[in-house]
């Protein structure tokens, strides 16, 4: 026997019917229901149940569920227990599920479920579902139903997974409006002393990342020897995801202390986890460096300046 009935509730369309089968997946025994509600217990989460592969609980408010105006109606949900992995894994579950409300006097169950037997999609943002208004407060109480007597009930659920996806990959690409450049000036002292095959100067932030300048004296893997090479580089790269770019215009320079004619570079690179670093092998020639009457090396001071405007940044999803 089907007993159609519209309500406005979480799912929309709602029929219900008689089944003289009990639920397969789940059951809930309350005794002492009417304590509930005197003792506080607003809300009742059940324990977690396995059905198509994944892990379920319901969640009883005895009195309706207050955060959704509900009033004399019993509200009955089922959720997705394992939420971490719907985040973790970009994971969509569709499920059709029904209700059942033990009529004790019959012994058979009055059957709750969506009237179109709809696939819910459980996900990130949406990981519950169920019914509002699953049956008024006075026709539950009421002995002649057979849901209640002498203070207990029984609630039942089956679940029936009917698909599962994952999405496929996604990003986000954020335009910086009035990027802001961000100056970093390295003064490297005892320059011809230097032994090391590089140098890296002291981490400073643009655009939210973490930024350092590399130079290398004597030219970067010693290819010719002949010029000094200049990076900027990303000082941490585990901020990004798989997949995520960081867009930035730069410019280095050696700066002329005596006369202000400094040796500059300037370019855009997309920054991500296979291309931290961007910039020159040969940025000058050593010979050009050491030259007299130039300001590039001043009482064995060299001073490094690098300028970073990121205007953009695209991650994944």
């Amino acid at each position: 026997m089907a007993m159609a009935s519209h309500v406005s509730d979480n799912v929309q369309e709602v029929e219900k019917s008689i089944s003289e089968a009990a639920p397969c997946h789940y059951m809930l025994k309350i005794q002492s229901f009417s304590l509930l509600a005197k003792n506080g217990i607003e809300k009742y989460e059940s324990a977690e149940f396995q059905a198509g592969g994944y892990k379920w609980k319901l969640i009883l408010y005895p009195n309706g569920n207050r955060s959704r105006n509900v009033k004399e109606h019993l509200s009955l949900y089922l959720v997705f227990a394992d939420v971490g992995s719907l985040f973790r894994q970009g994971l969509e579950v569709h499920a059709v599920f029904r209700f059942f409300l033990l009529d004790q006097s019959k012994d058979e169950y009055l059957l709750v479920h969506d009237a179109k037997d709809n696939n819910r999609r459980f996900h990130r943002l949406k990981h519950q579902w169920g019914f509002d208004q699953l049956i008024p407060i006075r026709t539950f109480n009421d002995v002649s139903n057979g849901y209640l007597l002498d203070d207990t009930c029984m609630f039942g659920a089956e679940v029936f997974v009917t698909k599962e996806t994952r999405p496929g990959r996604a990003e986000c690409l954020s335009v910086v409006k009035d990027a802001i450049s961000c100056k970093h000036v390295w003064r490297i002292e005892n320059f011809s002393k230097l032994d090391s095959e590089y140098l890296k100067s002291n981490v400073f932030f643009s655009g939210d990342q973490k930024w350092k300048i590399q130079l290398y004296p004597k030219e970067r893997q010693h290819v010719s020897g002949t010029h000094i090479s200049l990076y900027l580089a990303l000082d941490d790269s585990s901020t990004l995801t798989d997949g995520s770019k960081i867009f930035a215009e730069f410019t280095l320079r050696i700066q002329d202390q005596l006369q202000s004619r400094h040796i500059a570079g300037k370019v855009n690179h997309w920054f991500s986890e296979s291309s931290q670093e961007s910039g020159w092998a040969k940025f000058v020639s050593l010979v050009h460096f050491h030259r007299t009457g130039t300001g590039y090396l001043v009482k064995d001071v060299c001073v490094v300046e690098a300028e970073v405007i990121v205007h953009a940044v695209s991650s994944t999803l």
